[in-house]
């Protein structure tokens, strides 16, 4: 037992700072969120992916304290992310929508009620912003067609907003 204090101590410290840091971030965010009037279940799945990485750090964090010895940390991690880069290559949309949601959300300047126009030279559509998800975002056309629209496309794509949506109309 005296052999692993050093490492009990810091398991400690370690179990009582997750909840503590997971409160710090989400009040970050729900801070920003409520200064730049966005949606609060747009703010919530910002938050759960947030608390994702979060936990995927501790978890590193308690392999090292634990004593695991760095190079068969690298083996092992290396190991594990060509496994999952083989098997996540045909998703890597997936990871790349979720980035840009996230990035959506701290520097998007068009938000939910907004009329906006795809700027696409193959196909360029002008539609309301109905919701922003983590994926993608739907947009509703004149005709009512609604659309989802993958959110990494928003950086491929040039985006114009046509009519802002006052806050006052808003209900958010």
């Amino acid at each position: 037992m005296e052999r692993y204090i050093v490492q009990i101590i810091a398991t400690a410290i370690l179990v009582i700072s997750i909840p503590i840091i997971k409160y710090i971030v989400r009040r970050l965010i729900v801070k920003y969120a409520t200064f730049s009037k966005k949606i609060e279940a747009r703010t919530k799945q910002v938050v759960r992916v947030f608390n994702i990485m979060i936990n995927i750090m501790f978890a590193i964090c308690f392999i090292i304290i634990w004593g695991v010895d760095p190079r068969n940390l690298l083996v092992a991690l290396s190991s594990i992310f060509a496994v999952i880069g083989v098997a996540m290559f045909a998703q890597w949309s997936l990871l790349s929508n979720i980035t840009a949601g996230i990035i959506i959300f701290f520097t998007s300047t068009f938000r939910v009620g907004d009329y906006i126009r795809i700027l696409d030279k193959d196909m360029p559509f002008d539609a309301v912003v109905e919701d922003i998800l983590s994926f993608h975002t739907l947009l509703r056309t004149h005709e009512g067609e609604i659309i989802s629209y993958p959110n990494s496309l928003f950086f491929q794509k040039g985006v114009s907003i046509i009519h802002i949506k006052k806050w006052e109309d808003t209900e958010e």
